[in-house]
């Protein structure tokens, strides 16, 4: 999805991270199948000066769905894609503040980091409820239908 045209932030990412980490066994897996999807995706997309944060961030949405194991219900998924969704915003936007000349490094300066990207965490966080729910509601009605993977 990164490498087709989208609306900005608005990508499964996160929903795979969040996924993986409550549905993937192998834990290794679990932080491998996200991580490798942004590694190839920026093959292609090119390298950035600001991917250690963003890799960071969905591993931590990773260990976010570890957290869910055994707990997969709709409020829990709801609140760690929301969680998921602001450490991806906070964490990325403060090492674009404390990385980039674009920001003074000052109080004032990390505000106006967070401030300008408001528009894009609004996208993020639509992606990420959208996909969540595809991945997490997909998977729940395919358990329905086939009752095997409830022991996977």
């Amino acid at each position: 999805m990164r490498l087709i045209p989208h609306y900005p932030n608005f990508t499964p990412v996160a929903a795979i991270a969040l996924f993986g980490g409550a549905h993937i066994s192998k834990r290794w897996l679990a932080f491998a199948v996200p991580l490798m999807a942004l590694f190839i995706s920026d093959l292609l997309l090119g390298f950035h000066g600001f991917m250690v944060p963003v890799y960071v961030s969905f591993a931590l949405v990773v260990v976010l769905g570890t957290l869910l194991k055994d707990r997969v219900r709709f409020g829990n998924v709801l609140g760690a894609t929301i969680t998921g969704s602001l450490l991806f915003f906070l964490i990325t936007n403060f090492a674009v503040w404390a990385g980039s000349p674009f920001y003074p490094q000052n109080f004032a300066g990390l505000l106006s980091s967070y401030t300008m990207a408001i528009p894009f965490f609004h996208a993020g966080l639509l992606g990420d409820l959208f996909y969540s729910g595809v991945f997490f509601g997909g998977y729940y009605l395919l358990e329905k239908r086939v009752p095997a993977l409830s022991r996977i």
